[in-house]
């Protein structure tokens, strides 16, 4: 049996035994799933290296796994062109708050950019693609599951903001910050069900932090252990101030 063949098999069989779910044992999957899973997300923010990579490893693997066997299909997780062109208004509006924040801190001099294009594209392409990936997890996974926990959609959207804040801690600024718009993108997807604009505009947003926000008051993003074990190093960046009138 292919591998093609054995996930639609799989696929299937899932289908059945949901089918065959009763809401009481719906829902202590989905408490047993959040519960599994933001655990194994908490155990890697917190463990030390080399082992956090490993776990990472581990983490990601049950993730996909758990995401794999509910797939409801490309439009339920967001991943479609529905509702794109009405949604596209979130990417300017991110980049309207990226710019200022750009404006502001230039005029602080706390505005830190990579010395070239190619360092820039080196330095944040590999954070667009993990932006991404963190509006598909909080969205498919932990906004998915809360929806059918609580009945209230609005409740359902805070409590998956405040999971992935939490997740950021004990960073104060990254915690603000996901707080806030983890709750604004939850209420978004709710409303269009597009994942690809929460995608680009978080993307952006976090660049913008990035580049913005001092590493002393950030740590330059860390979260966890990293956080606590931080230590101020030069990086491929340096304080750009904006010219005086």
């Amino acid at each position: 049996m292919g591998t093609t063949q054995w996930f639609l098999y799989k696929r299937t069989a899932q289908y059945k035994a949901d089918c065959h779910q009763t809401p009481a044992q719906r829902r202590r999957r989905d408490i047993l799933e959040l519960a599994g899973i933001y655990s194994l997300i908490l155990l890697v923010i917190w463990t030390p290296r080399p082992w956090q990579f490993a776990l990472w490893g581990i983490a990601a693997v049950c993730t996909i796994g758990v995401i794999a066997l509910s797939f409801d299909g490309w439009k339920t997780m967001g991943i479609c062109t529905e509702n794109l062109r009405q949604s596209l208004w979130a990417i300017p509006l991110a980049g309207a708050i990226a710019l200022f924040s750009i404006a502001v801190a230039g005029h602080l001099h706390t505005l830190r950019l990579p010395h070239s294009p190619y360092l820039f594209v080196r330095h944040y392409a590999w954070y667009a693609i993990w932006a991404g990936l963190q509006q598909l997890i909080l969205q498919c996974f932990f906004l998915a599951r809360s929806v059918r926990l609580i009945p209230n959609a609005t409740a359902a959207a805070a409590l998956s903001a405040a999971l992935f804040a939490i997740a950021h801690l004990p960073n104060p600024v990254l915690t603000l910050i996901t707080l806030v718009c983890g709750l604004a993108s939850c209420l978004f997807f709710l409303r269009y069900k597009n994942l690809w604009p929460l995608a680009v505009a978080h993307a952006i947003l976090g660049i913008a932090i990035a580049i913005t926000i001092p590493g002393h008051l950030d740590h330059n993003m860390r979260v966890g252990i990293s956080y606590l074990t931080w230590v101020d190093r030069p990086i491929i960046s340096e304080s750009v101030p904006f010219p005086n009138p």
